[in-house]
C-alpha cells in the first residue's frame, strides 16, 4: 500500500521536497506524456482509416482526440515542472513495448482498446490518491476517458463476435497482442516503483498490478466466449 506521505498541493510546493521526490514525479509525468502521444500516433489515429463505418470512425476520432489530449495534459505539467523537452520526446525516449505491436486490422484495434486501455485504467487508478495533487487531478480527469476507451473496445469486440469470422479475428488478435501486455507494468521488484510507493505516488507493486490486470483481462475476454492465452507458454 501507499506509504503515508503529506500532500504536495502545487508545483511551487515541490521546491520544499527532496530531490528524489521531484525526480520520481518527473519520471511518472514524462512516461505518461511520451506514451500517450506514441499510442495516439501508432494506434488511434491510424485506426480511423480501419474503422468500417462512419459511426465507428466518429468514435475512433473521439478516442484519438482524447488520447492526444492526455499527452497535452501530461506535457503541460511537464512544462510547468521545468522538465527538459528531450525527456518528453518519443523520438528520443523509447516508448512502452505494447506500442511495438504492428496494427493492421480493425479487430486488432478493438482488442487493443479493450485490453491496453484496461491496463491504463489500472495505472491511472494508482494516481487517483497520489501525494502530488496536480498529478492526482490529471488522473481524475483522465480516468472517465480511459474507461470509455476500454468499453469502446469491448463493445466493438462483442459486435465482431456475432459472426464466426469476426470471432476468429478477435481471438487471433487477442492471441497476438496479450503477450505484449504484462511488461506494461514494469519489472518485478522495481526500484522506481519502491520509490513511488515510499513517496505515496503509487499504491501497489508492479507485480501486484500485473496480477490484478491479468485477472481482469481474463474475465473480460472470457465474457465474450473467447479464450485468454496461457502466458506461460507464449
Amino acid at each position: 500500500m501507499t506509504a503515508a506521505y503529506h500532500e504536495v498541493k502545487t508545483v511551487a510546493d515541490l521546491a520544499q521536497e527532496p530531490d528524489a521526490y521531484r525526480e520520481a514525479i518527473a519520471k511518472i509525468v514524462t512516461s505518461h506524456a511520451v506514451n500517450e502521444l506514441y499510442g495516439a500516433q501508432v494506434f488511434d489515429e491510424p485506426a480511423i482509416a480501419l474503422a468500417p463505418t462512419p459511426y465507428a470512425k466518429w468514435l475512433t476520432c473521439r478516442i484519438a482526440m482524447e488520447e492526444y489530449h492526455h499527452h497535452v495534459r501530461f506535457k503541460g505539467l511537464a512544462d510547468d515542472l521545468g522538465i527538459a523537452q528531450e525527456r518528453t520526446d518519443p523520438k528520443l525516449k523509447r516508448p512502452l513495448t505494447i506500442f511495438e505491436f504492428p496494427l493492421k486490422t480493425w479487430p486488432q484495434f478493438c482488442v487493443i482498446k479493450m485490453l491496453a486501455d484496461l491496463a491504463e485504467i489500472l495505472q491511472v487508478e494508482d494516481l487517483l490518491h497520489c501525494s502530488f495533487v496536480p498529478l492526482r487531478n490529471i488522473g481524475r480527469i483522465t480516468m472517465p476517458e480511459e474507461k470509455f476507451h476500454a468499453q469502446f473496445g469491448k463493445d466493438f469486440c462483442t459486435e465482431l463476435c456475432k459472426t464466426e469470422e469476426g470471432k476468429r479475428e478477435v481471438q487471433q488478435a487477442i492471441d497476438d497482442y496479450v503477450p505484449y501486455l504484462p511488461l506494461f507494468f514494469g519489472a518485478s521488484g522495481s526500484k522506481n516503483n519502491e520509490t513511488y510507493r515510499q513517496f505515496g505516488l503509487k499504491e501497489r507493486k508492479n507485480e501486484e498490478m500485473r496480477t490484478d490486470f491479468l485477472t481482469r483481462a481474463r474475465s473480460v475476454v472470457e465474457s465474450l466466449g473467447l479464450r485468454f492465452p496461457d502466458l506461460t507458454t507464449t
